[in-house]
């Protein structure tokens, strides 16, 4: 398969300043720190400012990701932003980055597949550099979550964070790269992780601005059920794909939704927690930025190193869900 890869070679991640805690969501709601903790193993997250957008955050990191890979904004052929939070309906998050950075000569479009995003989006840059379509791919996932939460919602507004994770991909002959790549739906469960109102079918007006129909409603003990069980079967299904046993996982990069959720996922996995990586406690659910800020972090800590094998999963609204193995 020498040549018929995608790698790496850049990434980045960016997170607001301003770091909300159970402690300041415990003035807010009625919750407490205790039960944030022992149900989501959630201590703080970032929100970002209002003037700063998805675009905003996604360009900081796609900065960091550029450089990292020597490569210049006029270099860069195709531009893939995951996001489940738009800066506006039209045109996409990804015009707005690409104008942000001078990558004048790329072609910029959105995704949205929630928090798998980062996933599905892999997927596509993959595609279009191996078929040779491009030479240089920039994905962002990039979430401003603070703007569809439900501040008044204990249950859902304890959970989401800002923040946004960028890599640049390249054609690979080495071996390194996307070793396999596994994504999934199912549509028709939507309704327990959605945003009801605000689209064209049910547009933004008085009624849907009373009943908060354009923020997040979450079914809680449903979803966490889809999740486990998605999650367990896209970590088996990128496994099987590689062609790898889980005890050949250097790390297992999961979406951070949810500590219960990531210890399900790694016991499934047959991986022991301590090649697992856990950063939910300080940025809560980011959606799809949950998994490059992880990487990024993972890298710059030393916790990946040449010829690893790393294994990432996901599961988001839609239901989406999806898994890569990376070698890096």
């Amino acid at each position: 398969m020498a040549g018929r890869r995608a790698a790496i070679t850049g990434w980045g991640a960016y997170v607001p300043e301003q770091v909300l805690s159970n402690q300041d969501l415990e003035r807010m709601v009625d919750t407490s720190d205790e039960w944030i903790r022992e149900r989501t193993g959630i201590r703080e997250r970032r929100i970002a400012p209002p003037e700063i957008g998805c675009a905003e955050m996604g360009a900081e990191a796609a900065r960091i990701a550029m450089r990292r890979a020597g490569v210049q904004p006029g270099e860069v052929d195709i531009i893939v932003v995951a996001t489940a939070t738009p800066d506006r309906l039209l045109p996409a998050t990804a015009c707005d980055l690409q104008a942000l950075l001078g990558a004048h000569n790329a072609a910029a479009f959105d995704i949205s597949a929630a928090c798998t995003g980062f996933i599905y989006a892999l997927g596509v840059a993959e595609g279009l550099l191996v078929a040779r379509r491009a030479d240089i791919a920039l994905v962002v996932s990039t979430e401003k979550m603070s703007g569809i939460t439900d501040w008044s919602d204990r249950s859902t507004c304890v959970l989401f964070g800002d923040g946004a994770g960028a890599a640049v991909l390249r054609r690979s002959a080495n071996g390194r790269g996307i070793v396999s790549l596994f994504t999934r739906s199912d549509g028709t469960l939507a309704e327990l992780l959605w945003r009801p109102g605000g689209g064209v079918k049910l547009p933004m007006d008085a009624r849907v601005l009373e009943e908060r129909l354009h923020l997040v409603k979450m079914a809680g003990r449903e979803v966490f059920k889809a999740a486990v069980r998605s999650m367990a079967e896209a970590a088996d299904q990128a496994l099987v794909r590689a062609g790898l046993t889980a005890d050949e996982i250097s790390l297992l990069i999961p979406h951070q939704a949810n500590i219960r959720i990531i210890e399900s996922t790694a016991r499934y996995a047959n991986i022991p927690m301590e090649k697992v990586y856990v950063n939910v406690d300080r940025y809560g659910n980011m959606s799809s930025a949950t998994l490059p800020v992880a990487l990024d972090e993972a890298l710059e800590e030393g916790r990946i190193r040449p010829g690893d094998h790393i294994l990432l999963v996901a599961f988001g609204a839609g239901f989406t869900w999806g898994s890569a193995v990376l070698r890096w």
